[in-house]
């Protein structure tokens, strides 16, 4: 595999050369309520790739979510945009005494302007943590949708190993320009980073 081929291949993106994946931000979290990403997202990338590195909140059985803010609404307070959306997990605990597989209805959302949820029932030991990343499409179309996905793997407060995967899209065809990422409950540490993913 060429030497670029395999760097590109760790966001995913088959055949996409590295000058078309460009780092614009990366934020860190120090007992933080949040982490907005305010500048950066605009029509010159076609997706938007989010990494989440080491997510420690500071309060135990949270969830990590993010909602965003729309160019008709400056400096608002992320809750207008609608969101609709599917939740799955798998899960596994330390002690091996189960194991499952399942669509969490209570974490979906249907037109929504709620956050949306990325991961639950979050660890606050000083050892545990979540790492993920979230993919976020044409925010600036003022046609269509905004399509997202995500994956994360959780150190649950439950000692379980808990792989979540979401999809859906924002209801919304005014530009997205802000993102803010935040857990259901306290404040967090960590780091995110955002990519630029030209089309």
């Amino acid at each position: 595999m060429p030497l670029g081929a395999h760097k590109v291949a760790l966001f995913g993106v088959a055949g996409v050369s590295t000058g078309d994946v460009v780092l614009l931000s990366t934020q860190t979290a120090s007992n933080s309520a949040s982490l907005d990403f305010t500048s950066g997202i605009d029509s010159t990338y076609g997706e938007y790739i989010f990494k989440f590195y080491n997510l420690n909140p500071a309060t135990d059985n949270v969830s990590f979510q993010f909602q965003v803010n729309a160019t008709d609404d400056p400096g608002g307070d992320y809750d207008t945009s609608l969101i609709t959306s599917t939740f799955f997990l798998a899960e596994h605990p330390e002690d091996d005494s189960s194991t499952s597989l399942a669509y969490v209805e209570d974490l979906d959302l249907a037109q929504s302007a709620s956050f949306q949820t990325l991961t639950s029932n979050m660890g606050s030991d000083a050892d545990q943590s979540i790492a993920g990343t979230m993919h976020l499409f044409n925010p600036s179309s003022t046609t269509y949708v905004k399509h997202f996905y995500s994956r994360f793997h959780n150190a649950n407060y439950a000692n379980l190993a808990v792989d979540s995967f979401i999809a859906g899209y924002i209801n919304d065809t005014t530009a997205i320009d802000d993102i803010q990422f935040k857990m259901s409950s306290g404040n967090f540490d960590g780091t995110i980073k955002m990519w630029g993913v030209k089309n």
